[in-house]
């Protein structure tokens, strides 16, 4: 985009584009020959308890990885999610135990605490990132020690327990073998979708990723639509943290080490380049069904979990090497 041409807004290379629509049914065919894989290699793989067990695992990473999608989009990357996560937890279990309410505010209450301990460490990144301009590596490695610190500081370094039991049945609800929670992340999934295909705010996103300086010509906030992106992504993590402890019943301030690498996986796995400008939150949810599959699959081969580790690993590797061909073939 040149300078005369500044004012208009940048084009959305995902908004129906052959390439995307290629690049999904690419990743959606792996998905499925993995699933036949380990549906011939273990019996068990496609029965409606091991599917239930499948979906339940991928939600919380799916969850993460949608707020994910936003950062890597306009070419950052968190790496603090998974400790936000631990932070947003503990703050929603210590509102969740508190006295002198009713199930009912005591929830509301606890979403309500655990949603903004989330936002806040998301715009705390975008701010201090994007303000003084610095790497995103640096700045959320930053916040991961914080928020890790702190969820080990307000919990006492105790995990929480004794939640209302509306909570926990949230967690462990199915509805015609589906569960509730996972409904849920394909809800966000729906509405990342829908936000970067169809709004102006989706298009810049993808232009901060293509061309920041044009989009910034153009007379756009460029600090603010990168704050947005990080705090979009913490408040991920504060969703996928009530899920967590809907799930677990427990609040821990160790919870969510590691989660951000796999949240990291299931996107580029879909596609999205680590250069930013290019991807899809349809690919991130291909890419987490990936991570789930090959992980449910593995375990039910008899595969322990260090091979496990190393296998998805090299898958990871694998996605990278493709996105820089596909990047290479895209210039030129």
């Amino acid at each position: 985009m040149s300078i005369a041409d500044s004012h208009a807004e940048p084009e959305n290379p995902a908004r129906f584009s052959v390439k995307s629509i290629v690049n999904n049914a690419g990743i959606g065919l792996a998905l499925l020959l993995l699933i036949v894989f380990f549906s011939l290699a273990s019996e068990h793989f496609l029965s409606p308890n091991n599917i239930t067990n499948i979906l339940t695992q991928i939600t919380i990473n799916l969850i993460l990885a949608v707020g994910m999608t936003f950062v890597i989009l306009i070419g950052g990357i968190d790496l603090s999610v998974g400790s936000v996560m631990a932070f947003a937890a503990v703050i929603a279990g210590k509102a969740i135990t508190l006295a002198g309410f009713g199930a009912g505010e005591l929830i509301m209450f606890a979403i309500a605490a655990g949603l903004l301990a989330g936002l806040v460490c998301g715009v705390m990144n975008g701010v201090v990132s994007a303000y003084w301009g610095l790497p995103s590596f640096i700045i959320t490695l930053g916040m991961l020690n914080i928020a890790r610190g702190a969820a080990l500081q307000v919990s006492g370094a105790q995990t929480i327990y004794s939640f209302p039991l509306v909570f926990e049945d949230f967690g462990s609800k199915l509805i015609f073998g589906v569960p509730v929670v996972f409904i849920l992340a394909l809800v966000l999934v729906a509405i990342a979708w829908f936000v970067l295909n169809f709004t102006v705010f989706g298009r810049l996103i993808y232009g901060i990723g293509n061309n920041e300086e044009a989009v910034r010509l153009a007379g756009h906030p460029v600090f603010w639509y990168k704050v947005a992106a990080f705090t979009i992504c913490g408040a991920t993590a504060g969703i996928a943290a009530l899920v967590y402890m809907a799930r677990l019943s427990i609040s821990s301030p160790i919870a969510g080490i590691g989660f951000e690498l796999n949240a990291i996986a299931a996107v580029i796995i879909g596609g999205t380049s680590l250069s930013g400008g290019r991807g899809s939150v349809i690919g991130t949810l291909l890419g987490a069904f990936i991570i789930g599959v090959l992980a449910n699959g593995l375990i039910l081969i008899g595969l322990s979990d260090f091979v496990r580790q190393m296998i998805t690993g090299i898958v990871i590797i694998i996605a990278v090497i493709l996105d820089y061909y596909r990047a290479k073939l895209s210039a030129s």
